[in-house]
């Protein structure tokens, strides 16, 4: 089982919000790969929704909690995520590195026990350089100018966990394989 986990803050207050952009990608993927309508699940206080046996995640638990819903689950771990230290538009691709100050990632290492995930995370620092108040500042909208960086990279992350997915499928398969012959 693959588990894509797009972090975010729930309802639609932090809607489309630079802290949710994780619950955006993982939106996009939904719709351009049709899986089904996401729904509540109460056992793991996530929106989830299931294809082929991948399932896309989207914690309702509020950010800084967001290990308490994804433990819940068993698998190959893909977490989508806003990174403050990254220019606005930058993707970086990493896995079994720290949380580097992100509660949201903190909360999912601190449950799961583990740093040995991948991680897309999508830059959304200013021209200028960190803001002052980051909390304020991630819990704000994208201005329009933003909004177009932000989309083009929604699209470009998603292309890339549709390469990093047929990586881990073949992956999987030649494991299988190799078992059958011994």
């Amino acid at each position: 089982m693959i588990i894509i986990v797009g972090l975010g803050n729930p309802g639609e207050k932090y809607k489309n919000t630079r802290h949710n952009v994780g619950f955006q990608v993982v939106d996009e993927f939904a719709r351009e790969n049709n899986f089904p309508e996401f729904r509540l699940s109460k056992k793991s206080k996530s929106l989830i929704s299931k294809n082929k046996g991948v399932t896309l995640v989207k914690p309702q638990t509020f950010m800084n909690q967001s290990g308490k819903a994804v433990k819940k689950f068993i698998g190959e771990l893909i977490v989508v995520h806003d990174d403050i230290d990254l220019p606005l538009g930058k993707i970086r691709i990493s896995k079994n590195r720290g949380a580097a100050g992100h509660k949201g990632v903190e909360s999912i290492i601190k449950e799961i026990g583990t740093k040995n995930f991948t991680r897309f995370r999508i830059g959304i620092q200013l021209k200028t350089g960190k803001p002052k108040n980051v909390e304020k500042y991630v819990l704000q909208k994208f201005d329009k100018q933003e909004e177009k960086i932000i989309k083009q990279v929604i699209q470009e992350i998603t292309t890339e966990i549709k390469k990093k997915l047929s990586i881990i499928q073949l992956s999987f398969e030649a494991s299988k394989t190799l078992n059958s012959t011994k």
